[in-house]
């Protein structure tokens, strides 16, 4: 069973940066695909990333490409998203996720289903215009 716990959330102005951390606690998570989601009041969840480091494969949504990266610290079991010229309609609690997919086509149709077994608790992004 994999637990998963976010951080690095809060309040910034549009044009700002903030950094979300995701631990994984199982490792080796090569055959694991790991996304980060987003869901603000009254909508639905919608994958913002994912990578396959099996296969270094990485995905981003259309509204976050050029602006968020994800990035992988194995030392610290750690999975980042970078937000940069973050919006005001990035404003939403932000889950990080995992399951094991085993390829990198798989962990595209994750992201894009939200087919994950293993999802965190969530970090709440604020961006005021």
């Amino acid at each position: 069973h994999v637990q998963l716990v976010e951080s690095g959330g809060g309040s910034v102005q549009a044009g700002g940066s903030l950094r979300l951390s995701c631990v994984v606690s199982e490792y080796p998570y090569m055959r694991h695909c790991l996304g980060w989601f987003r869901q603000a009041p009254g909508e639905e969840r919608d994958g913002v990333a994912a990578m396959w480091p099996g296969g270094g494969s990485t995905y981003y949504s259309d509204s976050v490409e050029g602006r968020f990266t994800l990035s992988l610290d194995h030392a610290k079991n750690t999975m980042y998203l970078q937000m940069n010229s973050l919006k005001p309609e990035d404003t939403a609690m932000y889950y990080c996720a995992a399951d094991r997919v085993g390829s990198g086509g798989n962990c595209y149709v994750a992201h894009k289903s939200g087919g994950f077994r293993y999802w965190g608790q969530g970090t709440q992004v604020t961006v005021s215009s």
